[in-house]
């Protein structure tokens, strides 16, 4: 149990530390210490979630009996992702840092004195990243340990797919790197939107009707009658899976709308709603 911990340990941060170092190396890029950390944040977020989505079509293409059928790799990955979501807080964390520093957030002397103190700093990413702090943890305190023990083998098939919910995070994280260099208004940025919306819809709110559908197609039981035919605690932890990813959609949603607003087109209301760079990152 222990090596696939070990190795997700070594292998996000240590991508993490590669990236950065390369991107602020290489002649032709010298990025700045800001732009190196978040990209790389990013590529990291990326590469994990590419993983992610590959295990889990492995696990539930191999799955054909969706409850008794098991397959290797959904442990091991499972058990591989855990220090990729502790590592991950801390990256989000370096990502505000470095924004709050180059903003001069917290600065009300016309910035004579330094930025606000590192816990002003943390208060802030925390109340700005609060959801993706809270489903990091979860994902970590309540989920891992269910999906080790609670499930005693069963329902590989089920952690298949709900893995290959990651699909939608690179187009997320490409997003937020145009974003970044201020390429809000290019093709590539749109047609990454469009993708982002439609692999969001598909992999993470869907997901949960085509999970239901899928155990109904297994026990006989048309769609509607799922929900009272297995336990209240299924349903409740389905459900609160599903509520943060219905805020990010709606928030991908209200960016998309001010995306392809055309130009020149007045605001829906008088505070702009945020862009797709403000949508969900894993």
């Amino acid at each position: 149990m222990l090596s696939p911990l070990v190795a997700g340990g070594v292998v996000f941060p240590g991508l993490f530390l590669l990236s950065k170092n390369t991107l602020r190396r290489l002649p032709q890029l010298r990025w700045e210490e800001a732009d190196a950390v978040i990209v790389s944040a990013r590529l990291v977020s990326s590469v994990q979630a590419i993983m992610a989505s590959t295990a889990g079509y492995i696990v539930s293409s191999s799955c054909k009996h969706i409850i008794d059928d098991q397959h290797w790799l959904t442990s091991a990955y499972t058990q591989f992702a855990v220090p990729y979501f502790i590592y991950d807080i801390y990256a989000m964390f370096l990502c505000h840092w470095h924004k709050h520093q180059v903003k001069g957030h917290g600065r009300d002397d016309g910035g004579t004195r330094p930025p606000g103190s590192t816990w002003a700093v943390a208060l802030g990413y925390l109340h700005k990243e609060f959801l993706m702090v809270l489903h990091h943890a979860v994902m970590v305190l309540v989920c891992f340990p269910l999906s080790v023990v609670w499930r005693q083998g069963k329902g590989d098939f089920f952690l298949g797919c709900m893995l290959m919910a990651e699909v939608s995070t690179p187009f997320v994280c490409l997003g937020k790197i145009l974003i970044q260099y201020k390429q809000q208004h290019t093709l590539l940025h749109k047609v990454n939107g469009t993708l982002m919306l439609l692999s969001f819809l598909c992999c993470r709110v869907l997901l949960f009707p085509y999970l239901y559908w899928a155990y109904g197609q297994h026990a006989g039981l048309p769609l509607l009658a799922v929900p009272l035919a297995i336990p209240a605690h299924v349903n409740l932890g389905a459900a609160l899976l599903l509520a943060p990813q219905l805020y990010w959609f709606f928030l991908i949603c209200r960016g998309a709308c001010r995306l392809f607003r055309p130009r020149g087109a007045a605001p829906p209301s008088p505070r702009p709603p945020p862009g797709l760079h403000n949508g969900p990152r894993d």
